[in-house]
């Protein structure tokens, strides 16, 4: 960034998008238009040659996607990028690239302006510093956006990582933090059972245990046991006890339409 200067180019495929933020960039202070296109593989030559500070990157594009485009680019020549989609489904993607922000078309003035203002913060804190706190707003943004939680936000000392709920089998109680189980793997996030389970969608998600939670979706079968307790096999392998307490919802829940 030259100064208070950000550099931007604009890729989508769609000529009225990208009028519309020529139109939009042009009344922000602090910004010039370095040049517009169409399509992948012309965006990554004007990148390489005039080298900008912030693309506005349509996801989906004939050729070459948002996302091939980023990757095409070495670490150091990327720019920093604030999606446009249509799709809310492409936000996790655009987390784990660490995005700025990302639009979801159709979208007004106002909100194109908020998001250079973030770009214009990151740029500021020389990109990779702020990446965590921009994550976490992403996380809670697209959140907010949804009727119940879809998107978690892990950390630890060296990565930060976006986890979308629908690929967890289960969470379980670990004093203050919940274990995040998917598959193999196991990570850790500070909240309480509770907590979660009051935010997540509870046709897909069900307490079975004062400490388990299962995503509905991936249990494979369940075993009552003669003391009335049950046992639950998901998919992964692994083998979750069900309490009396919660048994009868749990099987409720299993055979709903809505599952």
């Amino acid at each position: 960034m030259n100064g208070d200067i950000i550099r931007v180019v604009i890729v989508d495929d769609e000529p009225l998008v990208r009028l519309g933020l020529r139109r939009t960039l042009k009344d922000i202070p602090g910004v010039e238009l370095v040049a517009d296109c169409r399509q992948g593989l012309e965006a990554l030559k004007v990148i390489r040659k005039e080298k900008p500070d912030l693309l506005l990157l349509d996801v989906q594009m004939p050729g070459l996607t948002g996302f091939d485009v980023v990757d095409a680019l070495e670490e150091a020549e990327r720019p920093a990028v604030i999606f446009v989609t249509a799709f809310d489904e492409y936000a996790v993607r655009a987390f784990e690239i660490q995005a700025v922000d990302y639009l979801l078309k159709p979208f007004d003035d106002e909100r194109v302006t908020r998001a250079i203002g973030r770009a214009r913060q990151r740029l500021k804190a020389d990109g990779k510093s702020a990446g965590s706190a921009d994550l976490a707003g992403l996380v809670s943004l697209a959140n907010d956006r949804a009727p119940h939680l879809e998107r978690l936000l892990v950390r630890d000392r060296s990565r930060t990582e976006v986890i979308a709920v629908s690929e967890v089998d289960w969470f379980e109680a670990a004093d203050n933090y919940i274990r995040i189980h998917l598959g193999s793997r196991r990570e850790l996030t500070r909240d309480t059972l509770s907590a979660l389970e009051s935010r997540l969608d509870a046709t897909r998600f069900r307490r079975v245990h004062r400490s388990a939670l299962v995503n509905l979706a991936r249990v494979k079968s369940l075993k009552v046991e003669q003391s009335g307790d049950a046992v639950l096999t998901l998919h992964s392998g692994a083998q979750v006890p069900v309490s009396r307490t919660y048994r009868k919802e749990l099987e409720a829940a299993l055979k709903s339409p809505e599952r």
